[in-house]
């Protein structure tokens, strides 16, 4: 069982990653649930969590994706639905009527696809398959959302009714307009409608003389709203029939309502089911954007975050366009804690915040920005002490504040502990709080508890380089430019480059002198040896990845020259074979001519066909008698053979087809040169070069030396003068 307490979620910015999680949801339940996620207390639900978001983000790349899950919340309308004899307005059985919709669908999907999403068509198994909500409720509303006809059948006449009723007003209507307009009592608008009524636009002046009711102005008092007398009868008839429909209307809710109630609790798991996947697919969109993977989680003590990226710094740097460098850090039994040194600014805190972040996130449900090769084991708990932890509430220095939290890190810390301390130490006298703080962390390397740690102090670098199961890491540090390289080294201890930092940022070379007199010989030298070394390490890193880079180089043209020395065996073999096959043709050839020779000068047939077949049957022997299958499997890799050679003659049609589409699109977009009298030509399809002697219209007379031709100017181009 996991336990996080508010400062590490604060310290390690994990609300601001749930906000962005949250604002890509598309339901309201799903915003908040999603502000609410926390790390898992149990393993197979962490597990079960994790592999609800792989696979959805599954289906971002595959022809299967998942359908809509979005829905209105209806919490509210369940509340009111359980209540006896009440009813849900329209308004409310439209959310319901989707909900229940959307729900079957994803049951009926995942137990098609649940060959591709195995643990969703298992979380899907948590709720109920039902039509019976559905069903009663397309009984009743139609296609728009609205109440049918026929829903009950005093519900037909009432609206039949409404219907003639509404003729007999727009008729009654008509006829008083035509009156009153006929008589020029009425406005250029003639008519308008108020609180849903047809009424007559009356200039203000003529008001008394049209018979109705008035039931407004306009703003400037100039036009009267009257609803003609003719009218007011069947309106009062429409009225009366409006408010039977409404009641019929009612009725059919209440029925409809009492059909739904016993489906409450149903209604419920549907809702908390879709927002459920709602959660999941923002936490699968976030994935997608920071390149989220499900690592490995072992039973075996040991993180491996390989090539891990800050996620929050990832996408900041992303939308400003800037580079974010990935960090490698490990940790095992055999080396259970890291102690990060190097100069300020360098990416000790971020590398710090990275791993505790990501294993945060893992432990929260979430994929992480990591090689895929990564693993790691989960933590009982992740303790933070991470910035100015000044305390202005409770009166608190930063120390105060700081002692205070390593007395929790002392009460809660054991081997399932994850540990997390910026700047360990600060605060108080270096020489006095450097040795609380190695007192500390020969407690939590006693304790057998994993951590990180980052640190000026060198008292903490030794200890690191003491202990067996700790080591160092530095920052990278160009020792040129004096600019941070953001690339954690482990294995050595990093220098704080003080004096060097100072320098490059203005202060006068005397004064830092001066204060380089005033620390021990001995610091400055420790702090000198260890600078060089990571000078050294840069070099070596450099160094490194050049030879990384010639090495490809190397093979890539050893791999070229293996190709080609195939290629030349190849060739030899088949040369040699012609060769001999050449050879034999020539002996052969010989052999009959002696044959024919001896025959002119004998004319002794029987000689001549016995010479003859003694030849025949000495090649006859030659020749290795095959068999059926033999013969087929020649002719098998025959065909094979012509098959490939085709393919390759395509190929070599295809790149000639291509070139020459090159060649034309080149020779388009080439700059047209005014061809002149005196100019090289000759000839587009053509090899000699003449001399332009006269040009008549569109065409030229090129002399080419022995001769003179009269070519079309078209057909000519220009050849560049030695």
């Amino acid at each position: 069982m996991i336990a996080i307490n508010e400062k590490t979620l604060k310290d390690l910015e994990f609300h601001t990653l749930l906000q962005t999680i949250s604002e890509s949801c598309n339901t309201e339940i799903g915003s908040e649930k999603a502000l609410q996620i926390q790390p898992f207390k149990e393993k197979e639900t962490l597990l079960a969590e994790l592999a609800y978001t792989n696979e959805y983000l599954a289906s971002f790349s595959n022809n299967n994706a998942l359908p809509n899950h979005g829905f209105e919340t209806i919490t509210q309308d369940l509340k009111l639905l359980a209540i006896e004899d009440s009813f849900l307005e329209l308004a409310s059985i439209r959310k319901i009527y989707q909900i229940n919709k959307t729900a079957n669908q994803y049951i009926i999907y995942l137990k098609k696809f649940k060959d591709y999403y195995p643990q969703l068509f298992q979380k899907s198994l948590q709720i109920e398959f039902t039509t019976v909500i559905a069903r009663a409720i397309d009984e009743i509303v139609d296609k728009y959302g609205e109440i049918k006809d026929d829903a009950s059948p005093d519900l037909i006449n009432i609206r039949r009714n409404i219907q003639l009723v509404r003729g007999k007003i727009n008729q009654s209507f008509g006829m008083a307009l035509s009156h009153y307009n006929s008589l020029g009592y009425l406005d250029e608008i003639r008519e308008t409608i108020v609180d849903n009524r047809r009424v007559l636009a009356v200039s203000a002046m003529y008001r008394k003389k049209v018979k109705g009711t008035i039931l407004g102005n306009s703003k400037t008092g100039s036009i009267a709203y009257i609803e003609p007398e003719a009218t007011l009868k069947f309106s009062r008839e429409l009225n009366n029939l409006e408010y039977e429909e409404r009641e019929e209307i009612i009725k059919i809710l209440r029925n409809l309502s009492a059909c739904i109630r016993p489906y409450v609790s149903t209604l419920l798991h549907y809702q908390n089911f879709l927002s459920d996947i709602d959660v999941i697919a923002s936490k699968a969109k976030y994935a997608r954007k920071i390149n989220g993977v499900l690592p490995t989680i072992t039973e075996e003590k040991k993180l491996f975050f390989k090539e891990a990226y800050h996620p929050i710094l990832f996408l900041k740097n992303k939308e400003e366009g800037k580079a974010t460098f990935p960090q490698t850090i490990e940790l095992e039994n055999e080396n259970r804690i890291i102690v990060i040194s190097g100069p300020n600014a360098g990416g000790k805190t971020i590398s710090l915040k990275t791993v505790g972040l990501l294993q945060l996130m893992l432990q929260s449900g979430m994929l992480i920005p990591v090689h895929e090769r990564s693993q790691t084991f989960l933590f009982d708990r992740i303790l933070t002490d991470i910035g100015d932890n000044q305390s202005i509430e409770n009166h608190l220095s930063t120390y105060s504040y700081r002692l205070k939290n390593m007395n929790y890190f002392l009460k809660k810390c054991n081997a399932k502990t994850l540990f997390l301390i910026d700047e360990f130490g600060t605060g108080s006298d270096p020489e006095l709080g450097g040795a609380l703080a190695e007192t500390f962390l020969e407690e939590f390397y006693a304790r057998e508890a994993f951590g990180i740690i980052t640190t000026h102090y060198t008292n903490l670098k030794i200890l690191a380089n003491e202990l067996p199961f700790a080591s160092n890491a530095n920052m990278l540090f160009d020792e040129k430019s004096l600019e941070p390289m953001f690339k954690l080294h482990l294995g050595q201890p990093g220098s704080s480059f003080t004096f060097e930092v100072a320098q490059k940022n203005g202060i006068p070379y005397g004064l830092i002198n001066r204060a380089k007199k005033k620390i021990e010989n001995t610091k400055v030298r420790f702090d000198k040896t260890i600078a060089t070394l990571q000078k050294e390490r840069s070099k070596l890193e450099k160094t490194s990845t050049i030879l990384k880079e010639e090495e490809s180089k190397a093979r890539e043209e050893s791999q070229k020259m293996e190709k080609i020395n195939a290629k030349i065996q190849e060739k030899l073999e088949r040369y040699q074979e012609m060769y001999d096959a050449n050879q034999r043709l020539i002996y052969m050839g010989q052999r009959i001519d002696d044959i024919a020779e001896k025959y002119f000068n004998n004319k002794d047939k029987k000689s001549l066909i016995g010479e003859f077949l003694k030849m025949v049957e000495i090649e006859n022997s030659k020749r290795k008698k095959i068999s059926a299958k033999e013969k087929k499997q020649k002719e098998v890799i025959e065909k094979q053979v012509v098959a490939e050679v085709k393919e390759k003659v395509e190929e070599i049609r295809k790149e000639k087809k291509e070139k020459k589409i090159k060649e034309q699109k080149a020779e388009e977009n080439k700059p047209k040169v005014t061809l002149k009298i005196g100019d090289r030509v000759r000839m587009k399809e053509g090899k000699s070069i003449g001399t332009i002697d006269k040009i008549e219209k569109n065409k030229a007379i090129v002399n080419y030396g022995i001769f003179t031709s009269k070519v079309a100017i078209d057909e000519l181009e220009w050849i560049q003068p030695l």
